[in-house]
């Protein structure tokens, strides 16, 4: 055990990481795995899930808990050293996972597996396990013949490396940037823990004045307040060429993106599907791509409207000040005092009533009524002194624990993610409890307050929360299909989505804000005027996320990497049909995509929207029964956390809901109702 990696025990031991360690533990790993392969494929007695399925499950999770260690410090904690090793391994896991996908002797076991008689003696969870597998091996290659596996496994290496290197440059670009001003008189407008926060970061990179960067607690809020218009320029544009032409060769993603989507396309054709977008719809609710299409063009039909009343009226609200046009970085800053002026209350005034501990007491809060658990703080080791420890019990049994990292600092991956470290099974030393991350970017404590969070902030953590809870929730012992292996991955979003929920409820904001100086909470007239502009420019919001969307999934259908269409012109197609706010002509945004090009979201970003209808109607039972119902939060625990990937996410919300989803709560949600 004098390898942390290797160690299985218990939580990872991030006290004692260091890079030298990576190296021999993932190869000693994919040499137990191998081994353990080359066994059971070849073994002469019939397929069990005993002898064939659990050996392999067993071997595969230490190789993916420790893996899933050294991913996320490279996430969380980047530095050279750790790039350099991660980078160099990353080809051998993608080779490994590759020989097992196309491994035929396996996909031979599992077919007899599925044709036995030991079949229909496993439960559903283990049936569905298998019939994935099976699924899997023909999405991995298996079916091919030996030329094109070979073809299919050069492609998968150089797709995981080219998403890596995406990433990276992605996160090299944005903490490359600094933007130093030493004119005091420039930093009107901006909230004075701002400013404080800018001075503190010139002070740690060794400058004087105040330094702004592209991290999002420093960025947003200068677009979002700062009266100079020049200052706001430089950071749009810095922030929207990041990874591109305009900056440096060396971070620049224009020719990366475009080869992952060759390569992408190659694949599917060697599948024998016409385009990548089909590919990623086999294991996931949608059936086609043109239910897909259909169902973002009718949302884009039912928004469009609304959008273009939310741009007039910011136009002509910015003709009020002197704009003779809204450009790309008075978008933030305009709209900012227009919800001022229309609803008499900011950002800023909100943010001081959500202090961090206040906040995550009173999200425990919810979860704790609805789901009859309880969560405390305690210690574990932490890759930074910022992280903080929980533990979920129920009736004084352990459920599962989670880290919660909330600041944004240099070096780690900007956004908000949850992911797993442990994951529940059983073993024969009881249940193993699962553990997930979850991870921010918010503003850290300055000035000797504590963090305050915006209410966006606070509508991130509760998102990322739920689908903590969808993973350390789960009542499923077999890891194929325990928290969120094997859910669809345009249901992943539902139990996210629905936890955003409980941010507009006074019955929870009550008794989770605090205000940072005096100690009152949140007053009603305040909350009840941030109620009044929940769908404050939403038609705006809704065109951004289905323009997205749609761009995804176009550019992995019709996109031809031998035409004369880039990337960036399928993106301006999609804008001349959906937008109504255009970007100006520099914005490179699929350059820094981490969603679709680095991450599992490519042909998929559209679950935000698809897990959107089944979050609001899942929520619309609250909304019947009461907000803190423990009724409605016994019967979504019980049939849509619990059930992890055991059976299709349909069957779980319909056993929730007691019928299919609807649309109409999530319209009425966005205010894009007659009524």
């Amino acid at each position: 055990m004098d390898n942390p990696l290797l160690d299985f025990r218990g939580l990872p031991r991030f006290a004692e990481f260091a890079v030298a360690h990576v190296t021999p533990a993932i190869e000693s790993l994919l040499a137990e795995n191998r081994a353990v392969v080359a066994q059971v494929a070849s073994a002469s007695t019939p397929p069990t899930w005993d002898n064939f399925v659990q050996p392999l499950e067993d071997a595969g999770e230490k190789l993916s808990r420790a893996w899933g260690q050294v991913a996320h410090l490279n996430a969380v904690k980047n530095s050279p050293e750790l790039r350099e090793v991660y980078n160099a391994l990353l080809p051998k896991l993608t080779e490994f996972y590759t020989e097992m996908a196309q491994n035929e002797a396996l996909y031979r076991r599992y077919k007899e597996l599925a044709a036995s008689a030991e079949f229909a003696r496993l439960d559903a969870a283990q049936q569905r396990i298998v019939g994935n597998e099976l699924r899997d091996f023909r999405l991995g290659g298996a079916e091919l013949a030996a030329p094109a596996k070979e073809r299919f496994k050069a492609v998968q290496e150089e797709l995981a490396n080219l998403a890596a290197r995406f990433e990276q440059n992605v996160l090299d670009a944005t903490d490359a940037y600094g933007l130093v001003i030493d004119d005091a008189s420039r930093l009107a407008g901006l909230p004075q823990d701002q400013i404080e926060a800018a001075r503190a970061e010139a002070e740690r990179a060794g400058v004087g004045g105040w330094r702004f960067t592209l991290h999002a607690p420093s960025y947003l809020p200068a677009l979002q307040y700062a009266d100079d218009r020049e200052l706001r320029a430089t950071l749009y544009r810095a922030y929207v060429t990041r990874a591109s032409e305009f900056g440096p060769a060396e971070h620049d993603n224009t020719a990366l993106l475009r080869r992952i989507l060759e390569l992408r396309q190659e694949e599917a054709r060697v599948l024998g599907y016409g385009n990548y977008a089909e590919v990623s719809l086999v294991p996931k609710m949608a059936q086609t791509p043109a239910e897909v299409l259909e169902f973002l063009r009718e949302l884009a039909r039912k928004a469009r409207p609304y959008a273009q009343r939310d741009l007039a009226e910011l136009q002509q609200f910015g003709r009020g000040l002197g704009f003779a046009e809204v450009a790309a970085w008075d978008v933030a800053y305009l709209s900012e005092k227009l919800r001022k002026a229309r609803y008499d209350f900011s950002d800023q005034e909100v943010k001081e009533y959500f202090p961090e501990d206040r906040v995550i007491a009173g999200m425990f809060r919810v979860v704790e009524t609805i789901f009859g658990i309880h969560i405390r703080e305690t210690a574990a080791p932490v890759w930074h002194d910022t992280v903080r420890f929980f533990e979920i019990e129920e009736a004084g049994r352990p459920v599962g624990q989670f880290y919660l990292d909330l600041y944004a600092r240099p070096h780690k991956r900007g956004g908000a993610w949850m992911d797993d470290a442990i994951n529940r099974r059983s073993t024969g030393q009881g249940t193993q409890r699962p553990v997930t991350y979850l991870t921010c970017n918010f503003s850290a404590p300055v000035g000797g307050r504590p963090a305050l969070f915006t209410h966006d902030e606070v509508l991130t953590l509760f998102h990322e929360f739920g689908h903590g809870l969808h993973q350390l929730l789960t009542e499923i012992d077999h890891l194929g299909a325990s928290g969120l292996a094997n859910v669809e991955w345009d249901a992943v979003e539902l139990p996210s989505q629905f936890m955003e929920n409980f941010c507009w409820e006074w019955d929870v904001l009550k008794h989770m804000t605090a205000r940072v100086d005096i100690g009152t909470p949140l007053p009603r007239a305040l909350f009840d005027k941030m109620l009044a502009a929940r769908n404050f420019q939403s038609g705006l919001q809704m065109l951004r996320q289905l323009e997205f969307s749609l761009f995804d999934f176009l550019v992995h259908g019709d996109y031809d990497p031998a035409g004369d269409l880039t990337p960036l012109g399928m993106l301006e197609r999609v804008r001349q049909e959906v937008a109504v706010l255009m970007p100006p002509e520099f914005n490179r945004f699929p350059n820094t995509f981490t969603h679709i090009f680095a991450s599992g979201y490519a042909a998929g970003y559209y679950s935000y929207k698809w897990a959107e209808v089944l979050s609001a109607d899942a929520y619309s039972l609250f909304e019947e029964l009461g907000a803190l119902s423990p009724e409605a939060g016994r019967r979504f625990r019980g049939e849509v956390l619990a059930r992890g990937g055991s059976r299709p996410a349909l069957s779980s919300f319909v056993a929730f809901r007691g019928r299919p989803p609807r649309i109409d709560a999530l319209l009425r949600h966005n205010g894009m109702t007659s009524a």
